[in-house]
């Protein structure tokens, strides 16, 4: 699974997924990488843990307690820390970019006591303007990443897929956001087979280990005048006129399993390892247990 939120938080309905599914691994996104208003590239975003632990300096009933926050993940499970950086980070002085991701996740890992970490993985959405850089910036990292005895793995949109790798372990196959949220064409912008599928021919030649990463997340997407305004995340974000429309966009399990069984067809290590995005609490309520067995069914 991956967890893509802001503050990492545990209860039983997620514990109880992962228990009957057989989850092993989760990918944490611990930060974003942003340009800053000087020019700059920074840390955004980063995630808290609500896991209180204990205090660090003084007694459990000291209302001037300072607490300590773990990660609340079982221990049974394998973390890999994710850092999504703004593509545009690329067009930008990214030399000493990779050590300072490395340095920061490092910390993040002790200070909240993240266990069983062996991976680090870069979600970065580059494009043909910025590959060289990107690759540039991967190959620093990549090396890094062996020095400390960590394997470093990458997001693969289905459009990189027509391109060269990047230096790297191994990669994630992002089989979503696949059309264009901007355009009411009548077809899913999370998965649309038919947005998917020209791009799949190029996955029997790519020379990357890959696993594939499914969508079980929701989208509730604002037109106006039928014009796109923008995704609503949470109630009151951009106000509803009368004459606005509101499309509750998510995948049904019939495509999920058409793309999936497409990439078995054309390359089936693709599906030795499957991920979906992302744990939180209406995600994992949306299909029935067998039908997760479906997609987790290799």
């Amino acid at each position: 699974m991956y967890y893509w939120s802001t503050t990492m938080r545990m209860d039983s309905l997620k514990e109880d997924f992962i228990r009957k599914h057989n989850i092993n691994k989760v990918y944490l996104r611990y930060f974003d990488v942003v340009v800053a208003s000087d020019g700059n590239v920074m840390p955004n975003a980063t995630i808290t843990f609500d896991n209180p632990s204990g205090t660090t300096d003084a007694s459990p009933d000291d209302s001037s307690a300072v607490f300590s926050f773990t990660c609340p993940l079982p221990d049974t499970l394998e973390v890999v820390p994710v850092v999504f950086i703004v593509n545009n980070c690329m067009k930008r002085n990214v030399s000493q970019l990779p050590e300072m991701i490395l340095k920061r996740v490092m910390q993040m890992t002790e200070t909240h006591d993240v266990q069983n970490v062996r991976e680090i993985q870069i979600d970065c959405d580059w494009t043909v303007s910025t590959q060289q850089t990107f690759f540039n910036f991967m190959e620093q990292l990549h090396k890094l990443t062996k020095e400390a005895g960590l394997r470093l793995s990458a997001t693969i949109r289905l459009h990189q897929l027509m391109l060269p790798p990047p230096s790297c372990d191994e990669g994630v196959l992002m089989v979503y956001n696949t059309g264009d949220m901007t355009q009411l064409n009548g077809r899913n912008p999370i998965l649309d087979s038919r947005d998917a599928m020209p791009y799949l021919k190029h996955l029997k030649k790519y020379k990357l280990p890959l696993s594939a990463a499914y969508p079980i997340y929701r989208w509730q997407l604002l037109y106006r005048g039928g014009r796109f305004v923008g995704v609503i995340h949470h109630d009151g974000e951009y106000p509803v006129l009368d004459n606005d429309s509101i499309y509750d966009c998510q995948v049904d399990i019939d495509t999920i399993l058409k793309v999936k069984d497409e990439i078995t067809k054309i390359n089936p290590r693709t599906n030795n390892r499957i991920i979906l995005f992302d744990l939180n609490n209406h995600n994992i309520s949306r299909f029935n247990d067998n039908d997760y067995e479906k997609i987790y069914q290799q």
